[in-house]
């Protein structure tokens, strides 16, 4: 076992160096074998970045240039680890609970950045955050929390520019917190601008909506006085609250197309809209009980993805989920699991139930899943990171084309003059404005299969160029396409010449102390190999003591 393991090692080595693209060193994942046939190439892989508290980010507070820095590099790790785990859509938490993370002519500075509401952290996160986002060839997506304000607790801490400065009009209180009223029409224009001047200032890929509905215990929430007065004769107080939300969601979606016609707009609504037949939602729905039509805005075509908050297993899980899939009319639902219940502190899940639901929705064809929240999957909690890394996600994805926002495909990109060890091309063209971003392929058989997962190097990049490491890439072709903001692909610009044919010896490279050769870095085993070399290693080690 030993004997056959060792030169399985020696026989990867070649094949397990990275390549050098645009952010440095980049996995050769389409140099492996699948560890899921089935894995597609279009699924949207979503997680909840929180900024609140800073429970995902950040955990150093920005007040001087060092900490600042700080500040960033956590992202920056937190980007990379996401990455690596095969995620390609970041939700981050944008506006916190009336206070935002960005230099807003609305809305203070939310205290997490500095340790104090509405203090300056020296630079703009949102823009770095996309940037390093895309940078990575994931998207990002602005999360944006939308009726609750803050809590009472709190409220003088949020200064001059606090919303119970600047439009006490619009807020109500409701058990610790003070809430924006739904039913006043004011309150859909405040929140307007805000996603307004998000979308317009910044290169966001999608605008998420979070708590777009009325607070729980909806029953007590003080708009008695509202209803009185904004509500049409005849009309019922549930129906009257659910056309208040209705009507926030499509003035923005609305606003949002006319001037970026490619920003998503999605939210998180609760994870079941209503009944369903044989089972019961037990009084906890987004429909009845926080009047969140949720099905409706996709029907009505004012939403483009759902990331319902399906925290829960078994019958509270399954059902619910095969239905928003029936009433999605077309548009994209990935639902949101609590991978949080995997903590031995929360409800001490098995890592089983979270793989279950993933093949699930996977088998049952829903447009993907989305992750709450970020620390749970990067603390590789019950293993659940390494088991994306290695197993569910062992290939990349590109989220799905929203081919109801547009379904023209960018020009095929133009082959440019290059150096040895970097593929060059031309920019492509687009109808939609916005820009467009590559895809780079390889394999050992030409034309390169475009098609295939299996053979996607890297995903949504920025840049005209890729840079990869000759010595990895001997006897590989490689295929360019270009794919526009609303996910369309273009035909392939195929590289009829693979990698220079020279016979490269681990060997003769330089190596480091280690053994590894010097300057690269070697990608984990498959998870079934590293299984078998270990166990056989902790049975080597048991004979020598």
């Amino acid at each position: 076992m030993m004997k056959s393991l060792s030169s399985c090692v020696r026989a990867r080595a070649f094949l397990l160096l990275l390549f050098i693209g645009p952010m440095g060193l980049c996995s050769p994942t389409w140099a492996m074998e699948s560890t899921d046939a089935t894995a597609p190439k279009r699924e949207l892989r979503a997680v909840w970045v929180t900024t609140l508290s800073g429970l995902d980010w950040p955990r150093t507070k920005a007040t001087n240039a060092a900490t600042r820095a700080q500040q960033q590099r956590e992202l920056c790790q937190l980007l990379d680890q996401l990455k690596a785990a095969g995620i390609n859509t970041v939700l981050l938490q944008t506006r916190v609970r009336g206070s935002v993370i960005y230099p807003s002519a609305i809305e203070p500075w939310d205290v997490a950045l500095t340790g104090a509401f509405d203090r300056d952290p020296g630079y703009d996160p949102l823009s770095f955050a996309i940037e390093e986002t895309h940078r990575r060839g994931m998207e990002l997506h602005a999360w944006v929390v939308m009726i609750p304000a803050f809590k009472q607790a709190v409220a003088k801490q949020m200064g001059s520019r606090g919303l119970l400065k600047t439009h006490p009009e619009l807020l109500r209180k409701h058990a610790d917190m003070y809430y924006l009223d739904p039913g006043l029409p004011a309150t859909a224009d405040y929140l307007l601008r805000i996603c307004h001047e998000i979308v317009s200032r910044y290169d966001v890929d999608g605008l998420h909506f979070d708590y777009i509905r009325y607070p729980e215990n909806a029953a007590s929430f003080n708009d008695g006085a509202t209803f009185k007065r904004y509500a049409a004769k005849g009309v019922g107080k549930a129906a009257w609250r659910r056309d208040n939300i209705t009507r926030i969601v499509r003035c923005i979606y609305e606003d949002v197309k006319a001037v970026k016609p490619w920003v998503r707009i999605s939210s998180s609504p609760v994870g079941k809209y209503a009944d369903v037949s044989r089972f019961p939602s037990r009084g906890w729905n987004a429909r009845d009980a926080v009047h969140q039509d949720a099905e409706g805005w996709l029907r009505m075509g004012i939403h483009d993805i759902l990331f319902p908050m399906m925290y829960f297993d078994g019958n509270h899980f399954y059902p619910f989920a095969a239905d928003w899939q029936e009433q999605s009319f077309g548009r994209f639902v990935a639902p949101g699991l609590g991978i949080y219940f995997l903590h031995p502190n929360e409800k001490n899940w098995s890592l089983g139930v979270i793989e279950r639901q993933l093949h699930y929705l996977r088998e049952q064809g829903l447009a993907g899943q989305c992750y709450f929240r970020s620390k749970f999957l990067t603390d590789n909690v019950k293993g659940l990171y390494d088991y994306l890394r290695n197993d569910f996600y062992a290939f990349p994805a590109m989220p799905p084309a929203c081919t109801w926002l547009d379904d023209v495909s960018p020009s095929v990109p133009t082959r440019a003059e290059s150096d040895e060890g970097t593929l060059a091309w031309l920019p492509s063209s687009d109808n939609l404005g916005g820009g467009v971003r590559y895809n780079v392929y390889a394999s050992r058989e030409w034309p390169v299969d475009v098609r295939s997962a299996k053979n996607l190097v890297a995903t949504l990049q920025p840049d005209t160029h890729f840079s990869y490491n000759r010595p990895a890439s001997v006897g590989y072709y490689f295929a360019v396409t270009a794919v526009d903001r609303c996910g369309n692909e273009s035909d392939a610009l195929q590289f009829s010449d693979h990698a220079d044919d020279v016979t490269y010896t681990v060997g003769r490279l330089p190596l480091d102390a280690n053994g590894h050769v010097r300057g690269l870095v070697y990608r984990p085993l498959p998870t079934a190999e590293r299984k078998a070399l270990e166990k056989a290693q902790r049975k080597a080690r048991k004979k020598k003591k």
